[in-house]
Parts: C-alpha cells; structure tokens; sequence
C-alpha cells in the first residue's frame, strides 16, 4: 500500500543538519531545476518575489529563507512539515512498527522535492502548488514529466491510497493500468443530514485515518478490501464512482 499525501504550508526550522542532497536519487535534476529556479527568484527583487509566489507583506521572510536554500540546515520530512493533518498524523510518536511501515508506506508530494518519503531529509521552503516560476514554468507541470516512474515504482503492484487535494493530485496522476488500483479519498462533514466538505475536518481526519491503518498494519490491495478495512477501524465509508482518478472512498465524520 502507497499513501500519497499533500504537503502542509507550515514548515518548522531545524536548527542543525547538512543542506539537502541534491546530487543523488532519481529525482536529483529535477529537483535542482527547481531549487535554482525558486533561489534565483528570491534573490531577486523582494516585491517580485513575493507577487510570484502570491505572498503578503508580512511573510518576507519566507522569501528570504527560500534564497538560502542551498545552505540551509535539513531535517527528516517528518519533523519539517507541520500544520493539521501532520498534528493529527504525529508520526514522530508512532510506535516502533508503525513508523517503520509509514517509512515504506507514506509518500508526501511536494513543489520543491516532487515526492518525499517521511525519513527523507528535506530543508523547509516556501513554494505552493499552483506557482509558476520564471524560467522554469509551473510547478505542477513540472513534476509531471518526472514523478510518474518514481511513484509506480513505489506503488509497486499495492493499492495506493490518494489523499492529496487537488492541487498536488495535478502533479501525478495513475496511468491507465495503475487506475484500478487506485482509490481518492473524500472526507464529508455531516450535520443534521446535510454533508459538506469542510477543510479542517478534511485534513484532521485524513491524518487520523493514516494513523490508525499504520498501527493497525493491515494491508489491502483492492479499492473493495481498502473499504471493508476502514469500516473495521470503526470509519463510516461510502464508496462512490470510478473516474480516471481511481475509485472514490468518502468517508463521513460528524465530529473531530
């Protein structure tokens, strides 16, 4: 099983650490066109800069650490990215076998790196999905001439499970072979009958979900077993239709 996740927009500072490795790994050029082309951006003029990557006035100081990205300190994914649906995740707390399977299972795309595994060493930045950067184009589009022979590689011939939000779903999307094996997850906030998609709940919920099926351990292949496994962990499921994305799971919460 291969669990793809978003990134989160808060990032914490390590203090300490080596600058990230960007000579090694497959992914190693694709991420070094994006690392110059947001460092050179953000050496640039501030204004520019903050337009670019459609920051306010009092986030300057993003921009300023994206332009020492190359120097700055790294830690594990898991430790940088912060926000609700990593509090709700806690990786860092699993137990023993659990952690060592969200190492093998969990998958975080990102704008800067592609995709990240949780122990993989990454320095925090600022870059949402949807930029565009000069030189390079847009992240999205990017990413998609790249991740498609990493993630299949990671998926294997497992199911994987999408959990990512629409901007990041644009970064990689299953190849017709790969789409019977896929399932998107919805997470639906129910009150008095009527359901609704609501953010914090979204994320919450996500990354408590993960959590229970990292320490449950079980695996499931199918879009159907990933159901019943989930309904066995107590979650309120819905399968909805088939699309070219994989096969949707709404899941119904009422409350955190």
């Amino acid at each position: 099983m291969l669990i793809l996740l978003p990134p989160s927009e808060g990032k914490t500072d390590p203090r300490r650490g080596k600058p990230v490795d960007l000579v090694h790994g497959p992914l190693a050029d694709a991420r070094a066109a994006v690392f110059d082309a947001l460092v050179d951006l953000c050496r640039g003029p501030e204004e520019t800069s903050m337009a670019t990557l459609g920051l306010g006035p009092t986030q300057a100081d993003d921009v300023r650490r994206n332009a020492r990205l190359h120097e700055l300190p790294s830690a594990p994914a898991e430790r940088i990215y912060t926000g609700v649906l990593y509090d709700a995740l806690e990786l860092t707390t699993l137990d023993t076998s659990s952690h060592r399977r969200a190492s093998s299972r969990i998958a975080i795309v990102s704008s800067l790196y592609g995709v990240v595994r949780p122990g993989e060493r990454i320095a925090p930045y600022r870059l949402g999905g949807g930029v565009s950067l000069p030189g390079l184009g847009g992240v999205a589009a990017h990413w998609r001439r790249h991740l498609d022979p990493v993630v299949s590689a990671m998926a294997g011939r497992g199911l994987v499970v999408d959990l990512r939000s629409s901007t990041y779903a644009a970064f990689w999307r299953a190849g017709p072979a790969l789409v019977p094996r896929v399932v998107t997850v919805r997470v639906l906030h129910e009150v008095d009958g009527r359901r609704q998609v609501v953010s914090h709940f979204n994320k919450a919920t996500k990354g408590r979900l993960v959590r229970a099926l990292l320490e449950d351990g079980r695996d499931a292949r199918t879009p159907a077993a990933f159901e019943r496994l989930l309904t066995d962990l107590g979650w309120q499921v819905e399968t909805g239709p088939t699309t070219s994305a994989g096969t949707r799971i709404d899941v119904v919460v009422s409350e955190l």
